[in-house]
């Protein structure tokens, strides 16, 4: 039987990681990308952590074995991230109604918990803020589940709605997932606020709806501990939600593909039942997950002395996309660009979305080797001191015109 026919027309590049390839193709030496989610240094490289680096040189040293890890990976390192979500001594982890497993970074914790979803007969709906990182959606559907939407902005396009994201969840059913970010919401950098968080569980438990946080970018927020703040809100006992973590960002484990998958469930018995049928689809999709990253993660976290290198580490990479957001904001006003530039400041995280029209987002790569994504979505972090005074020109000269 020949290949379906479908496979025989060339898919549409992603809509990220496609901009990264014709970004390198590109020759002109001016060339700005702004396009990937991945953080840089003043240099545009992508550091290695000197923690990252100390704690290899311990692996090295110990000589681990190579064998395969445990369906649900290594148990320090879960036991680690549930620390590190939670917080020390935090009663979900305490009880044992917290449960991790180990997974290839977040997206693969977010295919994992699909996946889970899907075959242990959940209804098929998972809801998605209007926007999202454009790799939810595909990842949701190709699970099976029926992908809607939940609008999360006003109508300045800077500022949260959270009247309209509330409303839309009371039309949801009981049993629906909610994809909710955990802190530097992609592609906005904007989060909910305590009562935010707090009305949108009393809604989720009010409807029967299971939540899924996306928590890749902890600690390039507020710290550590404040971008996990929506933990006091969701973290109640008539309430399960699932987390899903990446260490991509946070420790610059980019290749290692670093995640987990967290199930928070009423009582102890069920989150260990519902473990089973994670280790299910994990064992079904890539039978158990790569050593080398979780094993310098676990390191890292269970070591005093590293574990504060680390923190310093992350702590230097969020003062400078704060930096960045500030002189961005600060050129973008003194250049006269058209628009409300404020809110960025106080946003958190790597990104930042301007509102732009698909032709502006065209011009700016094919006129001036700028490239951004979607409606303007750009990695804070991908601004230098080299190509910000660029990249204002060129912003200047698409939303001028």
């Amino acid at each position: 039987m020949p290949l379906p026919a479908r496979a025989l027309s060339p898919a549409p590049p992603d809509p990220i990681l496609g901009l990264s390839e014709a970004f390198r193709a590109d020759p002109r030496p001016s060339k700005a990308n702004l396009a990937v989610g991945v953080y840089v240094d003043e240099t545009g490289t992508t550091p290695v952590l000197p923690s990252v680096q100390a704690a290899e040189r311990q692996l090295v040293d110990a000589n681990p074995s190579r064998t395969y890890l445990p369906i649900d990976g290594r148990p320090g390192y879960r036991d680690a991230v549930r620390s590190l979500v939670f917080g020390a001594g935090h009663e979900a982890v305490a009880s044992g109604r917290a449960v991790s497993a180990q997974t290839p970074g977040g997206t693969g914790a977010l295919r994992v918990a699909a996946d889970f979803l899907v075959q242990a007969g959940n209804p098929r709906t998972v809801w998605l803020s209007q926007p999202t990182w454009p790799n939810h959606t595909q990842l949701f559907t190709l699970a099976g589940m029926e992908v809607r939407t939940y609008p999360y902005l006003d109508a300045s396009g800077r500022h949260l709605d959270a009247g309209a994201l509330l409303a839309a969840l009371r039309g949801a059913s009981a049993g629906d997932v909610v994809v909710l970010h955990g802190s530097c919401h992609n592609p906005t950098g904007i989060d909910p606020d305590p009562a935010t968080w707090r009305a949108i569980a009393d809604l989720a438990v009010e409807r029967g709806l299971l939540p899924i946080v996306d928590f890749a970018y902890q600690g390039f927020g507020d710290g550590l501990r404040e971008d996990a703040a929506w933990v006091d809100a969701l973290a109640r006992p008539d309430l399960e939600f699932l987390v899903c973590s990446s260490f991509s960002k946070n420790f610059a484990l980019y290749a290692e593909r670093v995640g987990a998958l967290t199930v928070v469930a009423r009582e102890p018995a069920r989150a260990e039942s519902a473990l089973t049928h994670v280790k299910i689809a994990i064992r079904a999709n890539y039978s158990n997950p790569p050593a080398h990253g979780a094993a310098v993660v676990e390191t890292i976290l269970c070591d005093p002395q590293l574990r504060a290198r680390w923190e310093d580490e992350v702590a230097g990479m969020r003062a400078r996309i704060r930096s960045n957001r500030a002189e961005l904001v600060d050129a973008l006003q003194a250049a006269g660009v058209p628009g409300d530039w404020e809110p960025l400041r106080g946003q958190r995280g790597m990104f930042a979305l301007l509102g732009l029209r698909p032709e502006q987002v065209g011009r700016l790569r094919e006129e001036f080797g700028v490239y951004v994504v979607g409606a303007g979505r750009i990695n804070v972090a991908g601004l230098t001191r080299a190509n910000l005074p660029r990249v204002v020109d060129a912003l200047g000269a698409v939303i001028a015109s």
